[in-house]
């Protein structure tokens, strides 16, 4: 199924790709609490995919955290309320919107 999406909203879809890569990498850097907060470890014959979990020194909400998270919401927000999604037949706007989620990899083959 191919659809023929109007360049900027290519474009719009390809910046969300790369401001999400961005949030997600700085995430990774972060703690996994914002506050201070003590660890704990798994008790014996629990299952754990993160096993113990050291304790957390807190961190303070930075800046580009902010900015990210700010420009993923309006970047998705205009993304989702193009005017392109008006003349896609409503059975078929999941599977455009599938296909525009990749139409920034490079064809296969």
């Amino acid at each position: 199924m191919s659809f023929d999406f109007p360049p900027r909203l290519r474009a719009l879809q390809a910046q969300l790709h790369r401001v999400r890569a961005e949030h997600t990498a700085l995430c990774a850097t972060l703690p996994w609490s914002a506050e201070p907060l003590p660890g704990w470890t798994i008790q014996e014959g629990r299952y754990s995919p993160r096993g113990d979990v050291p304790s957390s020194p807190g961190y303070t909400p930075q800046l580009a955290l902010g900015r990210l998270e700010r420009r993923l919401r309006r970047l998705t927000g205009v993304v989702m309320t193009d005017a392109f999604w008006q003349s896609v037949e409503r059975e078929k706007v999941v599977a455009a919107r599938m296909v525009l989620k990749r139409a920034h990899e490079p064809a296969a083959g």
